[in-house]
Order: structure tokens, then sequence, then C-alpha cells
């Protein structure tokens, strides 16, 4: 006989159940009909569930109670997901390092050990790290740091080579940094502790802007560097749009800006070789909406979460990334400049974003960087 239990699910007979998703709260479920049905539920429950069962229960009064045919639950479940990349979400490490864990024995899911990093898992309920659980992820965060030139972006060098985990502040929590700077490039390195972020930021087809200055040795003209707008091909490698504009002349070198929204390895490098420059001294000044400033070298701070949380917002309302079209080009040839870069979200360009310091570096001092000048060749 069909009977009424109320301990975490609704039991309907003794084969189907109907799982009542959410936490329980101070209102008790009792069905609309006469007994046998209408004995109030043991465990309190929250009103949607409360409407949830009474449907349930309306649905079962309509049928012939001496069949076997009960209504089909509706259950609402997660979608599964690989653990490393849940792992790497949560913060534990990157999705690489724990592929490597997993390899160790190291990840174990109630107890037993995980194979593989393929394994799909709906949460991290139960999964443990050297024995110990894994805390449920946290809202990601995202800071600013200055690189200094000399030192490499990984975890550990096998050449024992000074790395950005030898000079971060104490006290951080683990961090995960989004792309690369090269071990002789400076400037802005995004850090967060959250893999999804990290991916999305990453992603060549989310079209997020990264900007650099470059010092370099050799001539150039404008014109040159504009045709880099149509992106070119090196020694059999592919490398997208850039837009490029040379700032100022200092004796045998030359001050270019580049934007672009991809990050091939020692990208901006190449192309300036390409060119006939000798690079002597490469800057990221921005990330997206998230520029260097006047952070000093070796300093971190963290971008404020209602920036954060607005900047994810437009990623992810994002429309494909669009080139910079002929017009565009004719009106910087004009002497006009160019057309603003269009932003992630669509919407109108903004100034970068920057917060307070978190730590500053031990002289106090910045690495400032020369004035923008665009739109003019200099003399």
């Amino acid at each position: 006989m069909l009977g009424i239990e109320c301990d975490q699910r609704l039991v309907l007979d003794d084969q189907d159940t109907l799982d009542l998703p959410g936490p329980l709260t101070e209102h008790h479920c009792r069905p609309a009909f006469p007994p046998p049905w209408n004995a109030p539920c043991s465990r309190p429950l929250p009103a949607d569930e409360h409407n949830a069962c009474r449907t349930v229960f309306v649905a079962c009064q309509q049928k012939d109670f001496g069949s076997d045919e009960v209504p089909a639950p509706q259950a609402k479940s997660r979608e599964a997901q690989r653990i490393a990349k849940l792992l790497a979400r949560a913060g534990v490490a990157s999705r690489r390092e724990i592929e490597r864990m997993i390899a160790e024995r190291r990840i174990a899911i109630d107890g037993t050990v995980v194979e593989t990093p393929a394994t799909l898992v709906e949460s991290l309920h139960g999964v443990t790290v050297d024995g110990r659980p894994v805390k449920p992820p946290a809202p990601a965060r995202l800071f600013r740091y200055h690189k200094p030139a000399g030192l490499l972006t990984t975890e550990r060098d096998p050449k024992g080579r000074p790395t950005i985990y030898d000079r971060l502040p104490k006290g951080l929590p683990r961090l995960m940094p989004v792309g690369r700077l090269d071990l002789n490039t400076e400037g802005l390195l995004l850090l967060t502790t959250d893999g999804e972020l990290k991916r999305a930021l990453e992603l060549p087809r989310t079209g997020v802007p990264r900007t650099y200055r470059a010092r370099a040795y050799g001539n150039v003209t404008q014109a040159q560097l504009e045709e880099l707008i149509h992106g070119v091909e090196i020694d059999g490698v592919r490398y997208g749009s850039i837009d490029a504009n040379l700032e100022r002349r200092t004796g045998a070198n030359v001050w270019i800006e580049l934007t672009l929204a991809e990050g091939k390895n020692r990208e901006v490098r190449r192309v300036l070789e390409h060119l006939g420059l000798r690079v002597s001294r490469l800057i990221r000044t921005s990330y997206g909406p998230f520029a260097l400033a006047d952070l000093p070298a070796g300093a971190v701070d963290e971008v404020r979460q209602h920036d954060l949380v607005v900047f994810r917002n437009t990623l992810k309302s994002a429309p494909p990334r669009a080139q910079l079209g002929e017009g565009d080009r004719d009106a910087k040839r004009r002497g006009g400049g160019a057309a603003p870069r269009p932003r992630a979200g669509g919407g109108q360009p903004s100034p970068p974003l920057r917060s307070g310091p978190l730590q500053r570096s031990p002289d106090g001092k910045g690495s400032p960087s020369p004035r923008r000048r665009r739109g003019k060749e200099p003399k």
C-alpha cells in the first residue's frame, strides 16, 4: 500500500521515490485529501517542497492505487564534470598538477582511489586529497601582480631558476597564473584562485585583449605596423590580428604599443623580429579591463569582487571577437586614430580597473611606463 515518509525524500511505495532538494525548514507538508494519505510528514519542509509534495499526492489520488503505476519523479540532477576540472576550480591545484596527483594515487572518492582524471563527478562530496576532504569551491578571486623581469611563470623549475612563487608575498591563497610571461618579460600578470576563470581569460575565443609596450632597436613605420591588423604567418605559425602603434623614437630605439587577443609563446617578440626589430624590453600593461597602472614591481593587489563579477558577466555575454574593419584602418591613416577596440560584452570601452595595493615592494618604488601617444607617428 502507498505509504508516506519524509526522511529526506518522499517514499511513494517500496520502489519509487521522489528526491526533495534543498535545505529543510520549519514547514510541515499535509496532503489535502482524506486518510490514510493525509498524515503529516515526519520532517519539516520549505513551502516550495510542500507544494511539490502536495502535487505528487494529488496526482497519486487520481490513479488506481491497486496498480503499480506511480507518477515518475522529475528530479533535477547536476551535470557531471571531470574531477580534475572541479578540483582545479576549487583551487586545489592546476589541472596538470591534479593529473599528476591522480597518477600518484593521492586522490580518492569515498575511500576508492581515482584512477583517471576523466572520472566524472557531480560534486566534490566524498573527495579527498592525501586523505583530507576537499572544501567546496570558494568564490573566485583575482589578483594583479607586477612581475619583474628575471622570474619564470611556473611553480617550479628543474634548473633551479627563480619563479614568481619564490617572490610572491606570504599569506596569499593558492594562486594560478592567467597565461604566462616569459623570463625577460615584465608587467601585469593576473593570478586567480579559480581554474574556470583562468581558462575563460586565456581562451582566444573570448577575445580578452592583452596590451604590451615594447622597446625595440631598429626602424619601422606606422604603415608597417598597421599591416599586422591582418595577422601574419611566421615560420608556419599563424598569428592573429594585432593592433600596433608607433609611440615614439628614442635614439636608435622605438617604443611600440601592441594589443592582441591571443597568447602564443613569445608572440610579440617574434612578430617584431619579423619586422627587423630587436626587442630589448617588453612590458604587459593591461589584460582585459585590468591595468598595471602604477602598481610597483613585485607588488600584488586584489581586484575588487564587484569588478570581478561585472567582468565575468560581460565575458559570458560577449559576442565573437570582432576584427578591425577597413573603415577603422582608413581612419587611422587619416590621423584620426583607430576606432575603440570592442570590449568583452560588446559595451563601450571603459577605463582599466585597478584597486588598492595589498602589498607593495620593499623599496616602495614603481616602474612607470612611458606615456602613450596614439594616432600619429612620432617624428
